[in-house]
């Protein structure tokens, strides 16, 4: 038991090693590895070519082609960000989004002057056969009428715009979508309408639920990214809501924020969908949740935990998206099948290879209880313990030194049972970590984030009750549709999902459960996590019970 132990009160925000990255990130604020190259000659584009909806709204696309060229199948994005916001000479020199200044870049990152923000680079596309489609949605760029964004409005205009292309002289009837984050997200919605020249879809990295992958996690109000992006959209676009009002209205998860979830069972066509692993913040649930819902036959899970950009414009990437287009355009039948990534560290790989599901079929749910001297064990222990932490200076934290190489693949669920003092409500940041030799391993997470844990998770106490029809062992679903306060000497079961992962842990390495009342990273935007941001718990205490009542544990997916 000794070996196992570890501190049972923590700060996990204050891990070691914050001052070193903190330097690397000014040095990629000053020089981000971002290569720029100049636009291919033998491609025209035709701007601002307008579309007609069904309701009379003038769209504004670009199309990017090979000159002279017979009609050829069309990649398309659709979003927000203004599809003429390309990059600029400036001397010798383009520039480029300043989100990827901003945002560490783990790798270089390299596309041409014709690409517009998470979107695919026509000077790549032209030239292996391919018409790129680049528009502004509703509301935004030089498009007309007011937007409504994540909407059933906004698919429909997809809708129409598909099936205007199919009907172009450069293009040969077939339409396929790519794109990431925002230009993923939209994929969804006009797929599950499916107009039939839309061949296949391929959402790099995009939530499906927006109040329960980023707007209120476990019912926990995001207020960093969320509220950047809110304000951002406000002031480029023209919208018939401001979404960060829309926070403030609807705390939860009501018929404003179900309306904007694509119904992902009538997705039928096939699509390729890319699972971070290293975007819990943000996508990883909500693209994973697309692959394991959706109703299509011929799906593929690409699953890496690398950072956003540069595995999306990387040679690998991008010989998948082509082989896969190329396939469904050729008229190839397809499976469900997942490319599995596992990483053993930010930078280590311990294996690329082949699966046919998610959850893996021949997962073993294991849990690891809560037990005394801060101790994750094997066996339910048989004497009652507790611990107490402040909500907004400490955590509790819970070792497992592994005895044997072991690979953890797939979601994570913690299950507590906790009880308030001086306070009736709280929210819970569960973090899984990984330690080696005594030192804290980093690996790669959302926003760049570089020194992200293996697995986290948000839970407000309040919001705990769950969806039965979609809650899994492994996966808790919270409704987030009705609060229930903790009563004084209440204790409440506390079941709280982990965002998914494939790790390798080594023998003698610490797996490390911690458990606090505010964000485990640090505020610091340069240590930190910057933008992400959570609302913290009121000020109180937070006690976590375990023993023969209290089946407190951590239940982890061990890969035979």
């Amino acid at each position: 038991m000794a070996r196992n132990a570890a501190p049972a009160l923590d700060r996990p925000w204050r891990r070691p090693g914050a001052l070193r990255y903190a330097l690397s990130r000014i040095r990629s604020l000053a020089r981000p590895p971002v290569t720029v190259t100049d636009p291919p000659a033998d491609v025209v584009v035709d701007r601002d070519v307008a579309v007609a909806t069904r309701d009379g709204t003038t769209l504004r696309v670009n199309v990017i082609r090979k000159g002279g060229d017979p009609p050829r199948p069309v990649v398309l994005s659709i979003h927000p960000y203004g599809k003429d916001n390309l990059p600029a000479r400036r001397g010798k020199r383009w520039t480029f989004p300043a989100q990827y200044r901003m945002l560490r870049q783990p790798q270089p990152v390299r596309f041409s002057a014709l690409t517009g923000w998470e979107s695919p680079d026509p000077a790549w596309w032209t030239a292996r056969g391919f018409t790129v489609v680049n528009a502004d949605s509703r509301g935004c760029g030089h498009s007309g009428g007011t937007g409504r964004l994540l909407s059933h409005q906004e698919a429909e205009d997809t809708y129409d715009l598909v099936q205007w292309i199919a009907g172009q002289p450069w293009c040969d009837g077939g339409v396929v979508m790519l794109g990431v984050s925002y230009l993923a997200i939209s994929q969804y919605a006009v797929a599950a309408l499916r107009p039939p020249a839309l061949r296949a879809i391929c959402p790099w990295e995009g939530f499906t639920d927006a109040y329960r992958d980023l707007v209120f996690p476990g019912g926990v109000r995001e207020r960093g990214f969320f509220r950047l992006w809110a304000r951002g959209v406000r002031r480029s676009t023209r919208q018939s809501y401001d979404l960060a009002r829309m926070q403030d209205e609807h705390p939860l998860r009501d018929d404003f924020w179900r309306a904007l979830v694509p119904d992902l069972s009538a997705v039928k066509v096939p699509m390729l969908v890319c699972g971070s692993f290293s975007d819990n913040n943000l996508h990883s649930r909500g693209s994973i949740r697309a692959f394991t819902h959706g109703g299509s036959g011929h799906a593929r899970l690409y699953t890496h935990r690398g950072g956003k950009w540069a595995t999306f414009y990387s040679e690998a990437a991008l010989a998948e998206q082509l082989a896969f287009f190329r396939g469904v355009l050729d008229g190839e039948s397809g499976s469900r099948s997942v490319r599995l990534e596992v990483r053993e560290d930010r930078d280590t790989v311990a294996a690329v290879r082949e699966e046919a599901e998610w959850p893996l079929a021949h997962t073993r749910w294991r849990p690891m209880y809560l037990a005394e001297a801060g101790a994750l064990t094997a066996q339910q222990p048989i004497t009652a313990g507790g611990i107490t932490f402040e909500t907004h200076s400490r955590a509790a934290s819970f070792s497992w030194t592994v005895p044997a190489d072991i690979e953890l693949t797939g979601p994570m669920a913690a299950r507590l049972w906790v009880s308030l003092d001086g306070c009736d409500d709280a929210n819970l940041f569960v973090g899984v970590e990984k330690w080696r030799g005594g030192r804290f391993v980093g690996f790669e997470g959302s926003y760049g984030y570089g020194r992200d844990r293996v697995a986290t998770g948000w839970q407000r106490v309040s919001l705990r009750a769950l969806d039965p029809e979609l809650s899994r062992p492994w996966e808790p679903v919270p409704a987030c549709t009705e609060p229930r306060p903790v009563s004084a000497g209440e204790v409440v079961a506390v079941d709280v999902a982990l965002g998914p992962s494939a790790t390798l842990f080594r023998a003698g390495e610490q797996l490390r459960l911690v458990v606090g009342g505010r964000w485990l990273c640090p505020r610091n935007p340069l240590s930190g996590q910057f933008p992400a941001a959570y609302a913290p718990s009121p000020r109180g205490r937070v006690t976590l019970h375990w023993g023969p009542d209290y089946d407190a544990h951590l239940l982890i997916p061990e890969t035979p």
